[in-house]
C-alpha cells in the first residue's frame, strides 16, 4: 500500500507540534512550571513518537522516548528543571526537525547527530539522579515497521490466541472511512496489540483490540490518519472481549497476528508507564461517529494556486464580456447587461473568497522569533523582551513564508547593533531589559510590518564615514532618511569585528532586494539614543492587484494603486529644468523629479510636453516623484501574471496582466524608475562626452 499520502500528514502534524513545543517551552517558567504547560510538550513528544513509530521512522522514534521520558518525570514533578534542561529540550526540537527534514527527503538522519542529541538527554537523566531511567532510555524499543494490513471483510475474524495481558481490550469504532485508511488503520492497530475481530460495514471499521496501550495513545497514533472525531474507543473486560470471539481464525490471519507479536510487544515496553494526560477537551473515549466533522482541511498548496489562477482567466474572461458589452444597446440588451453586472459582481466575490484561502496569520512568522532573541541575546549578554502586536493580521502565504528571511536579519541586527548591555543602559537610564517589537497592520491595500527597538539608534557619522571608506557619494548635507538607506548598500557593515551574528557585509542589502521582488518596499526611522524602527510595506497579495491603468502612447500600463498619490495637469510656471533633458515640478512647495515614462520604455507617439499629459504622483522607498503619462484609463483589479517564468525579466516591469479587451499590459515597477532614470541620464552624457571628445579630435 502506498502510504506517502499519510505520511505527508504526519510531517505537516510534526512539523506543527514541534512549532508548539518551542513555543511551550520559551514561555515556561523553570522556577514554578505550569503543569498544563508541561503536559502539553508532553503530549506533543508523545505524538510524535506514535505517529514515527507507526511509518517505521526509527531514529525519530528513539529520540522522542528519551525525551517523553525526561519530560514525563518533569510533569509528575521527579524531575527539577532547570535552564540547561530547556536548553538541551530545546536542543532537542532542533534535532527532531532535522531528523523530519531527512524522512521528508527520503534519506536518514545523520547518525552522529541522534547519537549526539540522545546523549546529551540520557545525561540529564543520569545528572538527576535516575540511572536506571537513563539507561532505560540508552536502548529504547526500536520502532516496529507498518504491517500489511489484511483485506478487508464484512465478517468479524475469531481471535488468533486466547485473551490475555493487563491491559484488556479496546473495542474501537472508526466512522467515514475511505478504503485506504481502513486497510492502514487496521495495520496501525496490528502494531499497538493483538487484533481479536475485525468488522467492516460500508465506511464503518469496528476493531477490538489487545492491547496495554491507553487510548490516549491510540488516538494519538490513529489521529495521523483520520479526524478524532471519527473514532469511538470503549473498554471491555478480557473475558467479555475472548467470548465475542467465536471461532479460530484462519491460517493466513493467524500468521499475520504471529508476524506481529514481537512488533507489539516493542511497543507496549516503549509506551510510557504514565497514561498521558489528555488533551484539553478530550476523553479517552473520542466523541461519537455522528459528531461534527473538522472544521478545517488539509489541502495541498498546488491545489489551491490551479484554483487561483482558474479564479483569474474567470474574472478576465468576465472582463472581456463587461468590456464587450459596452457597444449593445442597453435597452434592447437589459436582460443580458443586467445578468452579467450579476456575474461581475460574483466573481468579484468568488475572487475575494478564493483569495483568503491563502491568507494566512503573521503569527506564523513572529512565533519564530522568541527563539532567535532568546539564543542571540543570550550570546550578546544582553536582555531582551519581546513584545508583537497584530499577529492576527493576514498576508498572503506566498509571501509570508519569503518575509521570513528578511525579518530574521532585521530582528538579529536590532539585538547586536541596536540594544545594548545591561550596564550600558543603566549608565544611560534606561531599564537593564531593552524592547524589541514586531508589529503588523493592514495599511489600505498593504500590510506594514515593523521592527523597533528601545537602542541606541543608528550612527550617522559612523554610517557616513563608512560610506565614503566605500567609495559610496555622500554628503555631509545628506538628510537622515537618505543616510539610513546607505545601510542597505550591497557589502555595508559599521561593526567593529566579524562574529557569527554580524560583520560580514550581508544581510541588509538581501532584506531589501527580497522585499523589493515580493513588490514591497522598505523604509527606516531612527534617533539616537532612542531606537530605530524599521517597517516594510507589501501588497497583502502578489496574485491580485489593485490597479490605476494609464495609456503612453499607443501603450496601455498599470500603475499599482498603492504607490499612486494624486494625478494632475501641470501649468508651465509649475515646471523648472535642472538639465537638458531634466526637469521638476512644483507641487505645493514641493519640488518633485519628473520621469517621463515614454523616455524610459521608448514609446513612440507619446505627449513629450508635461503640460500636455497628466502627471501621477507616486512615491516609493521614502521618495516622491511625479510620472508623466498620455491619460488616465481607470481603475481596476487585475490578475498578476509573472513575467519572468512566461518571457523574461525586463528592466522596470514587475509583471503583466490581460485586459479585458485581451491585450497585455504591463505592470510598472515603480521603485525601480528613479534607477533607470539615473542609469538613462548617465549613459546620455557619457555617449555626449565621448561625442565631444571625437569632435575636438576631428578638428
Amino acid at each position: 500500500m502506498d502510504l506517502s499520502q499519510f505520511t505527508q500528514a504526519f510531517f505537516v502534524e510534526a512539523i506543527e507540534l514541534l512549532a508548539e513545543m518551542e513555543q511551550l517551552l520559551l514561555e515556561l517558567d523553570v522556577d514554578a512550571p505550569d503543569s498544563e504547560q508541561l503536559n502539553a510538550i508532553f503530549r506533543a513528544a508523545h505524538s510524535i513518537k506514535g505517529g514515527a513509530a507507526t511509518f517505521g521512522f526509527t531514529a525519530l522514534t528513539n529520540t522522542t522516548h528519551v525525551l517523553e521520558s525526561l519530560l514525563d518525570r518533569a510533569r509528575h514533578g521527579q524531575l527539577r528543571l532547570t535552564g540547561r534542561m530547556i536548553d538541551a529540550f530545546l536542543e532537542t526540537k532542533d534535532a527532531l526537525q532535522e531528523q523530519l527534514t531527512a524522512y521528508q527527503a527520503g534519506k536518514e538522519p545523520d547518525a552522529d547527530m541522534v547519537a549526539h542529541i540522545c546523549g546529551v538527554l540520557q545525561q540529564l537523566a543520569l545528572e538527576s539522579g535516575d540511572g536506571s531511567a537513563a539507561v532505560q532510555a540508552a536502548a529504547p524499543a526500536p520502532a516496529p515497521a507498518p504491517v500489511p494490513a489484511p483485506a478487508p471483510t464484512a465478517a468479524p475474524e475469531p481471535a488468533a490466541a486466547d485473551a490475555g495481558g493487563e491491559g484488556g481490550a479496546l473495542r474501537i469504532r472508526f466512522a467515514r472511512l475511505s478504503d485506504s485508511e481502513c486497510d492502514l488503520l487496521a495495520g496501525e492497530l496490528a502494531n499497538l496489540g493483538k487484533v481479536l475481530s475485525r468488522t467492516r460495514s460500508n465506511d464503518q471499521l469496528t476493531v477490538l483490540l489487545e492491547t496495554t496501550c491507553s487510548p490516549d495513545d491510540i488516538v494519538a497514533v490513529c489521529c495521523f490518519v483520520i479526524d478524532e472525531s471519527q473514532i469511538d474507543i470503549t473498554r471491555e473486560a478480557v473475558a467479555q472481549a475472548a467470548a465475542a470471539v467465536e471461532a479460530p481464525a484462519p491460517a493466513p490471519v493467524a500468521a499475520l497476528v504471529e508476524a506481529a507479536k514481537p512488533q507489539a510487544a516493542q511497543v507496549a515496553q516503549a509506551a510510557p508507564a504514565v497514561a498521558p494526560a489528555a488533551a484539553p477537551g478530550a476523553s479517552p473515549a473520542a466523541s461519537p461517529a455522528g459528531a461534527k466533522e473538522s472544521s478545517s482541511i488539509r489541502v495541498d498548496v498546488e491545489k489551491v494556486d490551479q484554483l487561483i489562477n482558474l479564479v483569474g482567466e474567470l474574472v478576465i474572461t468576465q472582463s472581456m464580456l463587461t468590456q464587450a458589452a459596452t457597444m449593445l444597446d442597453p435597452v434592447a440588451y437589459e436582460r443580458f447587461l443586467s445578468g452579467l453586472g450579476h456575474l461581475e459582481r460574483n466573481a468579484r466575490d468568488l475572487q475575494e473568497s478564493v483569495m483568503s484561502i491563502r491568507m494566512m496569520p503573521m503569527d506564523y512568522v513572529f512565533s519564530r522569533f522568541p527563539r532567535v532573541i532568546r539564543d542571540v541575546s543570550a550570546k550578546l549578554g544582553k536582555q531582551v523582551r519581546l513584545d508583537t502586536y497584530g499577529k492576527e493580521t493576514e498576508l498572503d502565504k506566498g509571501l509570508i513564508e519569503r518575509i521570513v528571511d528578511p525579518l530574521t536579519h532585521l530582528v538579529r541586527n536590532s539585538l547586536d547593533h541596536g540594544i545594548e548591555t545591561p550596564d550600558v543602559r543603566l549608565a544611560k537610564g534606561k531599564d537593564a531589559t531593552g524592547q524589541l517589537l514586531l508589529s503588523a497592520q493592514h495599511h489600505g491595500g498593504n500590510i506594514v510590518i515593523e521592527v523597533s527597538d528601545d537602542g541606541a539608534g543608528l550612527n550617522r557619522e559612523r554610517i557616513l564615514a563608512k560610506a565614503m571608506q566605500q567609495g559610496l557619494l555622500v554628503s555631509e548635507s545628506m538628510p537622515d532618511e537618505e543616510v539610513w538607506q546607505l545601510i542597505f548598500a550591497p557589502g555595508f557593515s559599521t561593526a567593529e569585528q566579524v562574529t557569527d551574528i554580524s560583520g560580514r557585509g550581508v544581510g541588509m542589502d538581501v532584506v531589501k532586494r527580497n522585499i523589493q521582488e515580493m513588490g514591497g518596499h522598505v523604509e527606516i526611522h531612527s534617533r539616537g539614543g532612542q531606537g530605530t524602527t524599521t517597517r516594510i510595506v507589501l501588497p497583502l497579495t502578489l496574485a491580485i492587484l489593485n490597479g490605476m491603468s494609464v495609456k503612453v502612447g499607443s501603450e496601455a500600463y498599470i500603475l499599482p494603486l498603492s504607490y499612486v498619490i494624486e494625478s494632475l495637469q501641470p501649468l508651465p510656471e509649475h515646471l523648472h529644468s535642472i538639465t537638458a533633458d531634466g526637469h521638476v515640478i512644483r507641487v505645493r512647495g514641493e519640488y518633485l523629479p519628473l520621469i517621463e515614462l515614454h523616455r524610459v520604455f521608448d514609446v513612440a507617439g507619446a505627449q513629450t510636453h508635461p503640460t500636455q499629459g497628466i502627471l501621477v504622483i507616486v512615491q516609493a522607498d521614502d521618495s516622491r516623484f511625479a510620472l508623466l503619462v498620455d491619460e488616465l484609463l481607470g481603475q481596476h483589479q487585475v490578475v498578476v501574471k509573472n513575467l519572468e517564468t512566461n518571457y523574461r525579466k525586463v528592466p522596470g516591469i514587475s509583471a503583466a496582466t490581460i485586459l479585458g479587451d485581451g491585450s497585455v499590459a504591463f505592470i510598472i515597477d515603480v521603485g525601480a524608475m528613479p534607477r533607470i532614470q539615473r542609469a538613462q541620464a548617465a549613459s546620455t552624457a557619457a555617449l555626449a562626452g565621448a561625442a565631444r571628445r571625437s569632435d575636438s579630435i576631428a578638428i
